[in-house]
This record gives C-alpha cells, structure tokens and sequence, in this order.
C-alpha cells in the first residue's frame, strides 16, 4: 500500500491537494479523519457478518460447483486440466476449506461442460454435510472481499482524505451486487479484489518506483490475472484511458517524458519478473505445449483461447424480453441504473460532478472515474452479457466517485441547512434498500425494476438457481406429493434437498397439485417456444402464481379433481 512518503510524490503536474488543519476542519470529518481505519474495519466487519449468515439458506449457484471442482483437481491432484477459461486463484480458495474438511475428487472427470459441474456436486455433497461443505467453500472468497474493501479504504485515504475513504468504504460494502459476490464460491470477487488492487498499486509505482512498490505493483497484477481473465483486458483499458487523459491535462514536455521512461525501466522489469513468476506459480510451474510451441503455464494460454473463442461464439443473452446470442450494446448500462441503488447512483453523480470541476480539491481525483469507464466500455464490446458480476470492479470507482459526493454535500452545508436533510436522507435510503434487501443479495433491483424484475434481466442477476433449497423446504411445509418443475440447475433434488418426486412441467397446461419454474429458465424457454410456436398460448402467462419462493421461483397449486 502507499507510504507517506509515496503521498508527496505525485505524478508530474498532478495538483498537490492543500492541507487543512485538524482545528479547521468540522468536528465529524477531523474526528473520520484520526479514526478513519478503525472505522472502516468496523463497517468491513458488519458487511462480513451480513455475508456469512447467507451461507446456509442458499444452495449452490450455477457456476460454484465448476469452480470448485477445479480448485479440488489443483489442491488434490496438482494439476490444472479440468476447464482452463478460469485461472485457478479463486478456485484454489474454493475448495480449500472442502479440502481441509478432508473431502477430495470424487472420480474421473472428463474437460467438458457437463462432468465438471457433476464433479462439484458430488465432492458439495459428499458425506453428507453439504451445507458445511458449501459454506467452508463461499468462506474461502471472503478474504477477497477483505481485499476489496482495503483496497476502496487506501484509495480514499491517501488520494482524497480519511472522511471520504471511510464513506467510500461504507457505501462498497453496502452494495447488495458486492455483498452476494462475496458471498458465492465464484471468480468476480476476487477479480474485483486484485484488478482495484492492481490499478491502485500502479498508481503508487508512477509515483515512487521503489523496489517495495514494484514488487507490490507486479505481484497485484499478477494476482488479478489469475482471478480472471478479463482482468488482463480491463487494466489495460484503464491504463491507456488514464495515460490519454494525462496526457491531454497535463500537456508532459516531450523530454520530461522520456527523463520519465529512463526512470521507470528498471522497476518496470522488477514488475514484469514478478508477475510472470506469480502467474507462473499460480499455474504450479507447469510447462506444456501450446500450438506445438513450448511455454510455460500452457493453461493460461488455453484459457485466454477459450475465453477469445466464448466471447467470439457468443453467449445466451438476454435483456427487456429479448433474446440474443451476441449481446446488447446497452446491456451494461442497464445492470448499472436497475442493479444499483439510486442513492448510491445520485451520489455518484455528485460525486462525478465533483471529481470533474476544477479546481478539485484532491489530487489525482479523476482516477476512479477511468478505472471505472474502462471496465464500462470493454464490458459494452463483448458478446457475453450475463450479469452484473462482469463488471464487478466497476463499483470500486465508483464508491470513491459517491463517496467525494458525499465529502462535497457535507462542504457545501454551511447556509444551506437543508443539504445535511438531504444527505442525511440519501445515506438513510442507500443503507436502509441494502439492509431490506437481505439475505437476497443476489437478486437485489432498484425501484426502478418494480415488481417484476425478469421483464428486464434473469441470469445471474435474479436467477442463478440459488432458491432450489427453499423450494425444497416449502413443498415439505406444504405436504407436497410431488412437484411438477423443470430442472434447469445441477442439484440432486430428491435425495440431498428433501423434494417429492419431480415430474415434468407441461407448458400446454398445469398438472393437479403443486407446480414451480425458475425465472431464468421460464424467460429463456418462452422466448424458443414462442419462435417454434408463434400462436401458442403458456398457461404460466395467462394465470399469476400462487407464490414466489425467495426471488427466483414461481409456484403454482390446483386442486387434484375431486378437492
């Protein structure tokens, strides 16, 4: 993390921030300002307690028991071949507790996308402890919650001042969209963790390139590449987004600025061997051929192929009832203005309003906003528009951004008395929808949603098949016979999640007794059989549901004939 020392050196023609006196600044901001560390591990601490108690009232999501099979094949048999679009950093971190637990792989798996998942399954329900094993599994991400966090605390401490680092930190961790990343066995939250982490050690280096910091700043990105592999592509978008705009601000001498690139080769090799012996590491030394050309860590390049092959392929989107193979150029912007808070959002756009004026009051303060955009536009180019997880990162810049909002609210009080009511009501409504929200974290959408989310996004934004556990629970509440439902997730229903026996759905019309469908499956099945069967009529549209279970599953009772 940045020294003091680093703090004195910014960047050539970065404005210096002026230094306000503890004895001139208002009491709550000079007392922020002395406490602003413990503060923010405090608000860290409450965000952890919100996530760990989620662990136990969902059952596995889609994508947790690929991942953690993965991890297992890496910890349990020390190679890496199972699916290789992942890097294995979060996986590791997956199925570590599992592993401990002493469970191991539980069979042959073949690299396809149906055994992997299998593999999962059967090591989460293996001895039968499978809420243990999944919670020991959604625990080994948690640090890089911690990480992110701490990341968002730096930031603001160092480039702006305690008060804002602090709201900052408070407004991350209040995310619903970051509470339910760190709290699944998934990749997102630790590429949020190490891509921040990354860009922020960057920072630090440009300004004092000791051998400390480009230790730090290779080992980071080296970190962030082994979360995900879009994490490769977002830091170099946010690198040259932020090396254009300085150099159309700051106007650099042309000899300064190569007195500048003398300077920095040194470290810049001290960054470059780092990480390659990080990545390397994190692939175990494994050297394979790709292509007929032998390199090592072979799994990275296979993966940055698969990945490069997904994104050319396409993937099954879907956006306002419409369905699509190669995504939506808006679909981005969307999870942003349905998927985030609207307090959190108006104060961000204070906040942008803020950093943008000039003069601004802190030095470097435009930095979040090009982390943040980078994500955006890269995210806005691919084919793969599946969730608000993609853009996970994204929240980093922008909870810095709200948080100098919150800073300039509080300046611009003195006369306006009516701007404290205003942010008061603001951080009031912002913290109140995220603690409304829980323990639905996942499936969390803004009022502008209203009540029926799934006319805008399902997927991993509000269907992820996590609600399997409570639909399983209700229907023994119910004293159900058997359920009519189409299983559109991996579980092993009947035996492991107490369900009756599962018939098929019939779409034509409802069966006698209970009858449930997940939104995800529901909204993406609609759209084929409306293109196969353009004047067919689907029961589930024309008679609303009895109930909803959790966010994601509508339910269904008739009465068997003679009732």
């Amino acid at each position: 993390m940045p020294s003091k020392k680093a703090k004195k050196r910014p960047i050539e023609a970065a404005a210096e921030r002026p230094e306000a006196s503890a004895a001139a600044a208002p009491a709550l901001r000079s007392w922020l300002e002395r406490h602003s560390l413990a503060v923010a591990l405090a608000l860290i601490l409450i965000a952890t307690l919100r996530i760990v108690s989620t662990y136990t009232v969902f059952n596995h999501t889609s994508d947790e028991p690929n991942h953690i099979a993965c991890g297992m094949e890496w910890l349990d048999k020390g190679t890496y071949t199972y699916e290789t679009q992942h890097p294995p950093l979060a996986r590791i971190a997956a199925a570590l507790g599992p592993f401990l637990l002493g469970i191991r792989s539980q069979g042959p798996v073949a690299p396809d996308t149906t055994s992997v998942p299998k593999e999962g399954i059967a090591i989460l329900y293996s001895g039968h402890h499978y809420d243990l094993t999944l919670a020991l599994a959604r625990a080994g991400i948690l640090p890089f919650f911690w990480i992110a966090c701490l990341v968002v605390y730096w930031w603001g401490r160092w480039y702006f001042d305690g008060s804002v680092a602090v709201a900052a930190v408070f407004l991350f961790s209040f995310l619903p969209v970051t509470l339910a990343h760190g709290g699944l066995a998934t990749t997102d939250m630790a590429l949020t963790a190490f891509t921040g982490a990354a860009f922020l050690s960057a920072i630090v280096w440009l300004e004092q390139p000791s051998v400390r910091n480009s230790a730090i700043f290779g080992g980071c990105t080296a970190l962030a590449v082994l979360s995900k592999l879009s994490a490769p592509v977002f830091l170099a978008a946010a690198f040259l987004l932020a090396f254009l705009w300085h150099a159309w601000a700051v106007r650099p001498q042309p000899v300064l600025s190569a007195s500048t690139a003398r300077r920095l080769m040194k470290p810049l090799a001290i960054v470059i061997g780092v990480a390659l012996l990080v990545i390397w590491a994190g692939y175990r030394f494994s050297v394979g051929k790709v292509g007929g050309i032998p390199l090592p860590a072979p799994q990275l390049f296979t993966g940055w192929q698969a990945v490069m092959r997904h994104n050319q392929q396409g993937h099954p989107n879907y956006l306002f009832g419409e369905f699509r193979v190669h995504g939506f150029w808006d679909y981005y912007l969307v999870v942003l203005a349905v998927k985030t808070q609207l307090a959190f959002l108006l104060l961000a756009g204070a906040g942008v309003w803020t950093l943008l004026r000039r003069p601004n009051p802190y030095r470097l303060a435009w930095l979040p906003l090009i982390f943040s955009l980078a994500i955006l536009v890269v995210a806005m180019c691919s084919n793969i528009n599946i969730g608000a997880r993609h853009i996970l990162p994204i929240y980093i810049g922008l909870s810095l951004a709200a948080a100098a909002g919150v800073a300039r609210l509080w300046e611009l009080r003195a006369g306006r008395k009516w701007l404290v009511g205003i942010l008061g009501a603001l951080l009031f409504w912002d913290a109140g929808a995220s603690l409304m929200s829980h323990p639905d974290y996942l499936a969390y959408f803004n009022e502008l949603a209203g009540s029926q989310p799934e006319n805008i996004l399902v997927d991993s934004n509000l269907d992820w098949g996590q609600d399997l556990k409570r639909l399983g629970e209700r229907l023994r509440q119910a004293g159900a016979r058997e359920v009519h439902f189409n299983q559109f997730w991996i579980a092993d229903l009947e035996k492991e999640h107490g369900f009756p026996p599962v018939r098929e759905m019939d779409f034509s019309q409802p069966s006698p007794g209970w009858n449930a469908v997940g939104l995800t499956y529901w909204r993406i099945v609609r759209l084929q059989l409306h293109q196969m069967y353009p004047r067919a009529q689907f029961w589930p549209d024309r008679i609303p549901p009895t109930e909803r279970v959790g966010k994601s599953i509508l339910l269904w009772y008739f009465p068997y004939p003679g009732e």
